[in-house]
């Protein structure tokens, strides 16, 4: 008599598995991929011919300087000062206080510290025009300048930026009334026709490699003009282009179009109190788009909110020809689970 055979317990996935008894259709995968690349490559050039984003000339502190010459050389001036907004920024580019930013008494730009040392008046003005050769006016106006206290230096900008003011124009060249402020003329009038030729430009970009691509100068010097007066030329360029942060802030592209739409959620939070006008709005908004990324990353954890997708019928909604056809799931039918 032979010995009974060992009884194999299945295993769970083959337990869970039944045949299907409803409704079967013949499926193409090649066929719709192939027609869903044809749609979406025709969809997308067709709306990148109509709403792609318009292909704008770069700003230039170039173009500045020609455009605007009096209203350049009055924030070269304030580089020179040191009354910029960037000589009184801040981390990460120095140690002042003017755009620091804290919550709950916290600085975040004063934790990190000054990464990024940037001293405008050097770094803005009186390096790029010790590259200028071939005038040695200018190499006498610089030593004398350099060589000069900085009370002595604060003097003649000061009386300098008096006769500013009262600066004319004058065949693309400006005129400027004699004042005693020592070299500081001859020193913004070169500087002056410097960014005018490109100099400025090309100096102010940092080529740290083949590419360069740190415009964080030319953008600090041109954003110096934001705040200086409604009429300067970066306040036109950006009103004209809708690009003022009271319409749509950080989203916005040039002229009507509409941006990246995957930042509403962001840009949203500095048109609503107290962002909107609070001096820390950025550190408050970084706070609140933190929170609700971190929100987000626990949903599937939290009991209720993690079972909206079941107990809402959206998925009836997609499927509604399957489950108008079968209200009921067919008989025989199980959950499978894969292998």
């Amino acid at each position: 008599m032979s010995a009974p055979s060992a009884r194999v317990a299945p295993r769970r996935s083959e337990r869970n598995v039944v045949a299907w008894n409803g409704p079967l259709r013949r499926y193409d995968i090649l066929k719709e991929a192939t027609v869903a690349l044809v749609v979406v490559t025709i969809l997308v050039v067709v709306l990148a011919v109509l709403f792609a984003s318009p292909d704008e000339p770069p700003v230039t502190l170039q173009a500045w300087a020609k455009a605007q010459p009096r209203g350049f050389t009055a924030i070269a001036l304030s580089e020179l000062d040191g009354t910029s907004t960037s000589a009184n920024y801040g981390p990460p580019y120095n140690h002042h206080n003017g755009s620091v930013q804290y919550l709950w008494g916290v600085s975040i730009q004063r934790a990190f510290g000054v990464t990024d040392p940037i001293k405008p008046a050097e770094s803005f003005v009186l390096r790029p025009l010790e590259t200028v050769g071939g005038k040695p006016q200018l190499t006498r106006a610089l030593h004398r300048y350099n060589q000069a206290t900085t009370a002595q230096q604060l003097s003649w900008d000061h009386r300098y930026g008096q006769v500013l003011a009262r600066a004319k124009v004058i065949n693309g060249s400006l005129v400027v009334p004699p004042a005693n402020d020592g070299p500081v003329p001859e020193m913004l009038s070169a500087f002056l026709a410097m960014t005018r030729a490109g100099g400025l430009d090309a100096q102010l970009v940092e080529h740290a490699s083949f590419y360069g691509t740190n415009y964080t100068k030319p953008i600090l010097f041109l954003g110096d003009s934001a705040t200086a007066q409604d009429n300067s030329y970066w306040n036109k360029l950006v009103t004209a282009e809708h690009l003022q942060g009271s319409q749509w802030g950080m989203m916005n592209e040039t002229g009507s179009w509409p941006g990246q739409p995957w930042l509403w959620l962001y840009t949203m939070w500095y048109q609503v109190g107290p962002m909107s006008s609070s001096s820390n709005g950025d550190l408050e908004v970084v706070a609140i788009m933190t929170v609700c990324s971190i929100g987000l990353l626990f949903v599937p954890f939290i009991p209720g909110l993690r079972d909206l997708p079941r107990k809402l019928p959206v998925h009836r909604l997609i499927w509604r020809n399957y489950y108008r056809s079968y209200p009921k799931r067919p008989a025989g039918a199980t959950r499978q689970e894969p292998r």
